[in-house]
């Protein structure tokens, strides 16, 4: 019987067993910048198709961004949880000098009172001068008719609803304001709209991945060819994969950036329409966007969709077209 020669082992193989592990690592750093730069070129090599992709791809990113950010404004423009918990106590008219001054020490010597701000009557009457369009009418008055008012705010995490309940029993107080149904209905309509931006994030997300996929799946039947003599010659599924999956990274990375110009777009345009609303309250509101740490981290989330995407559908083709020994 004849012995089977050993097949011989390629020169560059050679080399870089022979190099040591510098010599590993500075093959693993050219093969991975090698595809990356391809990758990109083969992108741009489509500017039409390409263009195309990353537009659906940056509005199916832009849609659950833009609904979350504009939750978050709607939440800071409603004001804090600390604010929207404060109650107010409107005292009666006929209160001796003073004593809205102690009736102010002795709730702040409650346990379940955080802190009492005492409002006086000119100092509501100033507030409500500069927030109403009645100022001219106000001047007519002879008397100040506002009362004094007490803002307490409620300890710990409590609703503050015992706490109304108790200040409405007080002799002093003529009106006790608590909102607490508006609260009550306004965190749930933001808590549902968290739950839909979520959802919405989901089915858009499962979105961007098929898009991806099936761009890439494109690519990988225009090479199938190159693949196979790949496979053939004993290329590895990492080594095959590896453009691919820079490809997608690129895809991803683009649809962020483009979904980030279309949310600061839609933000200018809304902007103005905004402000001149917010004015004609008496206050002024600014949109806030992702800051720079929700922009890394979304460029960072739309690059990972779209590699695994395409680790998807190299993975569905390298399954199918793997060689088997006879």
């Amino acid at each position: 019987m004849s012995k089977v020669e050993a097949r011989p082992k390629p020169a560059a193989a050679e080399r870089v067993r022979a190099g040591g592990l510098g010599s590993r690592l500075r093959a693993w750093r050219e093969q991975h910048l090698y595809s990356l730069v391809s990758s990109l070129g083969r992108l741009l090599q489509r500017p039409v198709a390409t263009g195309l992709t990353i537009g659906v791809m940056a509005v199916a990113i832009a849609l659950p961004l833009g609904l979350a950010l504009a939750l978050g404004n709607l939440e800071r423009f409603s004001g804090t949880v600390s604010q929207s918990r404060e109650i107010g106590v409107f005292l009666k008219a006929d209160m001796a000098e003073g004593r809205p001054e102690a009736l102010a020490g002795e709730l702040r010597a409650r346990p379940d009172v955080a802190g009492v701000t005492v409002r006086t009557p000119e100092e509501g009457l100033e507030e409500f001068r500069a927030m109403s369009d009645l100022a001219g009418a106000l001047d007519v008055l002879e008397a100040n008719p506002l009362p004094y008012v007490l803002v307490v705010q409620p300890a710990g995490d409590d609703d503050g609803n015992a706490l109304a309940e108790a200040l409405r029993r007080l002799p002093e107080a003529d009106v006790v304001q608590h909102d607490a149904a508006w609260r009550q209905r306004l965190s749930a309509w933001l808590a549902f709209g968290e739950r839909v931006v979520q959802v919405v994030a989901v089915l858009l997300g499962l979105g961007v991945l098929l898009v991806v996929g099936n761009t890439v799946r494109l690519d990988i039947g225009a090479r199938s060819e190159e693949i196979a003599v790949l496979q053939h010659l004993g290329a590895t599924d990492g080594f095959v994969r590896r453009p691919f999956l820079y490809l997608g990274a690129w895809y991803g990375l683009a649809a962020g950036l483009l979904a980030l110009a279309l949310l600061l777009v839609a933000g200018l345009l809304l902007q103005g329409r905004l402000s001149a609303l917010v004015a004609s309250y008496g206050s002024q509101f600014a949109l806030s966007g992702p800051g720079w740490r929700g922009t890394l981290a979304l460029l960072a989330g739309a690059a990972a969709m779209g590699w695994l995407g395409a680790w998807l559908a190299t993975g569905h083709h390298l399954r199918r077209t793997r060689p088997t020994d006879v």
